[in-house]
């Protein structure tokens, strides 16, 4: 049996303001322990699903661009819209990858200047049958 991912961890100076962000981007809970000041704060996701996100405070700033980071894919929400309520929370945009025909993807960052995407959603990913594909 493989292993699976138990944390994905942020070094970041204030880790319960980003914590709050994270959980307001993603409906994780935030850890009962968790206080503002902290030099640790947890995200817990719904039931039994994984990973918990987890950040740490390190005195040094961010500064060149992530080797990894995460994608994000609407449920209940257009790409499109799922960025300006993203953007709304407080993120900014770094680069937009979105195409006229629909195709691409936004990278933003958090308020901390981590990047992650935002993709399209899997009802923006079927393909659409025309009148003409008809029989």
């Amino acid at each position: 049996m493989y292993p699976r991912i138990r944390n994905i961890s942020f070094d970041c100076h204030d880790t319960y303001a980003l914590a709050g962000f994270w959980s307001s981007v993603l409906g994780y809970a935030r850890h009962p322990d968790d206080v503002p000041g902290d030099p640790e704060a947890a995200l817990l996701p719904p039931g039994e699903a994984t990973p918990n996100l987890f950040f740490q405070a390190v005195p040094e700033d961010k500064v060149t661009k992530n080797r990894l980071h995460i994608c994000l894919e609407p449920v209940e929400r257009t790409r499109d819209e799922e960025i300006e309520r993203v953007l709304g929370l407080g993120a900014t945009l770094v680069a937009d990858r979105r195409h006229a025909d629909g195709t691409g993807w936004a990278v933003l960052a958090d308020p901390e200047g981590n990047e992650f995407c935002v993709v399209r959603s899997a009802g923006e990913r079927v393909p659409v049958t025309t009148v003409e594909d008809q029989p």
